[in-house]
């Protein structure tokens, strides 16, 4: 099986997109990160969810976990008010790496492999051409697991 069987369509952000509708793009489909795309529409970063709940996160509490205990609830209610006005490029880490890339005709061990490597929960998949880079789709952990899974099963039945 190859990269480009494995992809699926999957949700998208430019560096310039919205973060609060990032934010509720990730939680209303339960996504455990978004590919984030540049200007010109080639895979830029992966953004995961646990990121952006720290960009709502105060960086006292991230200095010291133990302040957490005196937010009340009502302030704790304001944290997605740290979203408000930013763009998805504000929200990667400044360590943000460049995203994983399978060729799309990477088999699915050398998916696996990159995947594992990288520890990426999502490998975007692409053909390059001379006018840029295509995204066909993307690869989530998940789904390769059960791709793998299912045939592993098919060969133990023989």
């Amino acid at each position: 099986m190859r990269a480009r069987d494995l992809a699926v369509e999957y949700e998208t952000v430019s560096v310039d997109s919205d973060a609060m509708d990032a934010a509720r793009l990730m939680a209303d489909h339960k996504l455990p990160g978004l590919l984030v795309l540049d200007e010109r529409g080639e895979p830029k970063a992966i953004l995961p969810a646990s990121q952006m709940i720290k960009v709502l996160v105060p960086a006292y509490v991230i200095e010291d976990p133990t302040l957490a205990a005196v937010v009340d609830e009502k302030h704790a209610d304001r944290l997605c008010q740290a979203l408000a006005g930013r763009r998805v490029g504000e929200c990667l880490s400044s360590k943000a790496a460049p995203p994983p890339v399978a060729d799309a005709d990477d088999t699915a061990l050398e998916v696996a492999a990159l995947m594992a490597q990288v520890r990426s929960p999502l490998v975007a998949v692409a053909e390059k051409a001379k006018d840029g880079t295509h995204l066909l789709g993307v690869i989530t952990a998940s789904h390769l697991l059960h791709e793998l899974l299912g045939s592993a099963e098919a060969v133990s039945l023989k």
